[in-house]
């Protein structure tokens, strides 16, 4: 831009401000016209006023290009750019599982959903519509809900179990067992929702029995709903018949923790021909196992320290007892037993301890009452509980080695993962259905959900990318695609918008892998 002055035929003076593109002049502005010098000056002094303030106006004197641009961008609204980051990443894994011959969108949208914004069902409308432009009325959801487990829950099941198959290269060897607790916020009881006791620490809330069955790695085989008064001893057996029936699989040595430790459990574990690596309960065996078991500790140090059979009183059954002592888990649970005498100490001290507090639960062991109302704490009892810190014990009726034993008994906490995936990360708790059929579908829909996380977490490690599953997904919410038209051909375009760089690493690592 630059400053002209134009003479007039009436001998008066123009004052312009001129811009200049591709070779033609046009004039921006006229701040007028003067005769006597100092107007002139004046007029040029309020000109170079004007292209400053122009200079922070560029589009004021955009190209004809410019213009374009800015004329298309002015055309677009909201419903011209949807976040299809869902979509693009969680919706790839899900037709790669082979999910996608479910020809139920309503199905995909929900464990979508579920793995992108896990929420109640009428949020997930609300994100349905707001996200991916799809409308969809709530009362469409729950109609689905109520045929979703009848129609779809076997086939997602055998799915499911194809593709931990074909992952784990068919080697179903050994399988995980365990139960966990769902809440629902509800203080009614209803179907499947039963009043006891909760691994949530919800004992007032009605609840449901969650029992899950995975391979190596945490992949998921199959899972069972039970009411919430449900015994989980009870569970076992019939549960891993109907998986065995189901899925057409040689019986499998299965692990479990002390949960399901029972001496009917291991009978019947025996007596339908099943191997199995239980967790033990030390501190219940004879005095004569437990004095065996504290002098192999001092004698040894971090080793498997005993590998005996147990025969079992009237059954004749031999089982082995596997006694594991480890440095690192000595520390924690000493650490983890001062933790306990502290918080007794400081309860202790408030006067909130009473009679129905003297019990063997927790670290309540440590409480003793003298005389009729006077509770202290059994600090000889605290000192000498510290021999057991470390050792850890496994009841087993396989031939496998004390190092095999141990090796797979340590791959229990993939379940465990599993449930904590499930309870944080999809958000499967609290449950707000009440009718059964409802609540099977929502367990249904958050196992794919979970399936589909799996996949996610496995390809992401293997590709040793720094992104985790958690960041995965939260970097979806902001992957943009714009529709248009063009404005001769009316022809409808749709283009992804540039991504950040841990966007496209994580895109790019999801089309080369599926």
């Amino acid at each position: 831009m630059f400053i002209r002055e134009l003479k007039n035929r009436s001998g008066s003076t123009s004052i312009q401000v001129i811009s200049k593109a591709r070779g033609r002049y046009k004039v921006i502005k006229t701040i007028g016209c003067a005769t006597e010098r100092h107007e002139i000056d004046r007029l040029k002094l309020k000109a170079r006023q004007v292209m400053e303030e122009l200079k922070n106006q560029p589009s004021l004197f955009a190209s004809a290009d410019d213009q374009l641009v800015e004329q298309a961008f002015s055309s677009l609204s909201n419903s011209h750019i949807q976040a299809v980051g869902p979509e693009l990443i969680f919706g790839k894994i899900y037709d790669y599982i082979g999910f996608g011959v479910i020809r139920e969108p309503l199905f995909r949208h929900l464990v979508i959903a579920r793995l992108a914004f896990p929420l109640s069902k009428l949020k997930t409308a609300e994100y349905l519509y707001r996200y991916q432009g799809t409308l969809i009325n709530i009362d469409k959801i729950y109609r689905f809900l109520d045929r979703l487990n009848h129609r779809l829950k076997e086939r997602v099941e055998q799915i499911a179990f194809a593709h931990t198959k074909r992952i784990l290269k068919d080697d179903l060897s050994v399988v995980f067992y365990d139960m966990t607790t769902l809440y629902f916020e509800a203080s009614d009881e209803y179907d499947l929702r039963k009043t006891e006791f909760s691994k949530d620490g919800k004992h007032s809330n009605p609840q449901i029995v969650i029992g899950l069955l995975v391979g190596l790695s945490g992949y998921p085989i199959g899972y069972d709903v039970f009411e919430g008064n449900t015994y989980e001893g009870h569970t076992l057996i019939p549960f891993l018949q109907k998986m065995q029936e189901k899925f057409d699989i040689d019986k499998p040595i299965v692990i479990a923790d002390s949960g399901l430790l029972s001496n009917d459990n291991l009978k019947a574990l025996e007596d339908e021909g099943y191997e199995y690596i239980i967790g033990a309960r030390l501190k219940n065996e004879s005095k004569t196992v437990q004095q065996q078991i504290i002098e192999h500790k001092y004698q040894d140090g971090d080793f498997y320290c005993m590998d005996k059979e147990v025969t079992v009183e009237r059954q004749k059954r031999q089982r082995r007892l596997i006694v594991h002592y480890s440095d690192k888990r000595a520390r924690k649970d000493a650490h983890n037993r001062k933790r306990g005498l502290e918080r007794l100490e400081k309860r202790l001290n408030s006067g909130r301890l009473t009679k129905s507090n003297i019990n063997n639960r927790g670290y309540n062991k440590y409480l003793e009452m003298t005389g009729e109302v006077t509770i202290s704490i059994d600090y000889q009892k605290y000192e000498s509980d510290s021999v057991w810190d470390g050792l850890k014990g496994y009841i087993t009726n396989s031939k496998l080695s004390g190092e095999m034993i141990l090796e797979n008994y340590a791959q229990l906490w993939h379940i465990e993962k599993a449930f904590r995936i499930s309870k944080t990360d999809l958000r499967i708790r609290p449950i707000y259905h009440r009718l059964k059929h409802r609540i099977e579908a929502h367990i249904c829909i958050a196992f794919t959900a979970y399936l589909v996380y799996k996949e996610l977490e496995r390809v992401l490690q293997e590709s040793k990318s720094s992104i985790s599953p958690q960041k995965a997904n939260q970097i979806t919410h902001n992957m943009y695609q714009i529709t248009y038209s063009l404005p001769d051909s009316k022809y409808t375009k749709t283009i992804l918008l540039k991504m950040d760089e841990q966007q496209e690493e994580l895109f790019k690592i999801i089309e080369e892998n599926f």
